[in-house]
């Protein structure tokens, strides 16, 4: 006799019993969220991610714009094992890749920015079975300097104060070399006087034995 075939609702209960066990794959999405360069330089959009999957030929990585002032979104980049550049659009001869898969860096740099380049880039990492995830995002302002933030303010400081001291060092080493050679003239001046005051003295001597050989 043949045993009975597993019911429909118990091979579903296992199915979701197996799915409670597989750990849930997701991609992780990391980059500077805020980013501001000068008009006309090279930018470098840095985009890192984490996968529960090893990396391999599956990986893709699709870079895309969205303008400040609205419209719709453009693509800037793509990756699926080598760099695909977009050959029409305002990226065109702009965009190169600078990742590294195995380092889980998915970078680009953005060539000779325009005030027109003002928007939100999106970095989205596609890793099989690891496909879901959040989108990474950087805001890109293009302006016409760079605003000093803490941290420059702060190496500011750390320069001015190291230049201080240098110039105190400087000026404390010439003054006492000054000192050095004002005390050296002064005893050559010393030296010099001194077998003048004992010849004076050796004829005053010499005169007064004269006159007393004299009398």
């Amino acid at each position: 006799m043949y045993g009975k075939s597993p019911s429909r609702a118990g091979l579903l209960l296992l199915g979701v019993q197996l799915t409670a066990l597989w750990p849930i794959a997701a991609v992780e999405i990391y980059t500077s969220q805020v980013l501001e360069a000068v008009n006309g330089t090279d930018v470098r959009l840095k985009c890192t991610f984490s996968s529960f999957a090893p990396v391999g030929d599956a990986l893709t990585v699709t870079w895309n714009f969205r303008p400040r002032d609205g419209g719709p979104e453009q693509f800037v980049f793509y990756y699926h094992v080598d760099p695909f550049k977009p050959m029409s659009g305002r990226f065109k001869d702009r965009v190169v890749w600078d990742g590294n898969p195995e380092r889980y860096d998915v970078s680009i740099i953005l060539w000779k920015l325009q005030f027109d380049d003002n928007g939100t880039y999106t970095c989205q990492v596609k890793n099989p079975p690891d496909v879901d995830g959040l989108i990474g995002e950087i805001r890109l302002s293009v302006v016409h300097t760079v605003r000093f933030s803490e941290i420059h303010f702060l190496a500011l400081a750390i320069g001015s104060a190291c230049a201080l001291m240098v110039i105190i060092v400087i000026v404390v080493v010439l003054v006492q070399h000054f000192r050095k050679k004002r005390w050296a003239e002064r005893a050559h001046k010393v030296v010099e006087i001194k077998p003048k005051e004992d010849e004076r003295l050796n004829q005053e001597k010499k005169a007064s034995v004269y006159l007393e050989d004299t009398d």
